[in-house]
């Protein structure tokens, strides 16, 4: 008895957790390829914002990638950062294998989260997660989990 109940205390807490996506943009700091840091400001105004985080040896992440490489037309609008907690070289070879159609693209930057600061500031709960942003850095749309890209567009 005493086990089922820490068990339904344990579930509560974690899909509470789970469930407190910030409103806004939190301050974040990750870095660039040439190791330079990027944060929030970084971000020009005006223009919306999709946040996808993901891990090069997820399969779901590699099949949105996929479909957002797909969507480059339709996306060219928005600015569009890919984070990893991967290294570069792994970075690079998932874009290169995955989402080959947005390397080289202005509005699309790779960025690596190597102090791990992704996890508790945006509270991701699978991966991949994305995070559509208003022009003003207000969180219009989430998810965490393989989603279809036409969900996203649809949001935009």
């Amino acid at each position: 008895m005493k086990s089922l109940f820490f068990m339904l205390i344990c579930s509560v807490f974690c899909f509470s957790v789970a469930a407190q996506v910030p409103a806004t943009m939190p301050d974040f700091k990750f870095y660039t390829s040439g190791q330079t840091g990027f944060t929030k400001n970084n971000i020009p105004a005006g223009k919306q914002s999709l946040i996808v985080f993901f891990d090069a040896t997820c399969p779901h992440c590699q099949k949105v990638a996929g479909e957002l490489s797909k969507k480059t037309k339709e996306l060219s609008k928005i600015n569009i950062y890919m984070v990893s907690l991967d290294e570069f070289r792994t970075i690079n070879y998932f874009m290169e294998h995955y989402a080959k159609s947005l390397i080289g693209l202005k509005n699309v930057t790779l960025l690596q989260d190597r102090d791990h600061v992704f996890i508790p500031l945006f509270s991701p709960s699978k991966y991949p997660s994305v995070y559509l942003y208003a022009a003003d850095k207000k969180l219009k749309f989430n998810n965490s989990g393989e989603i279809e890209v036409s969900k996203i567009l649809n949001k935009l």
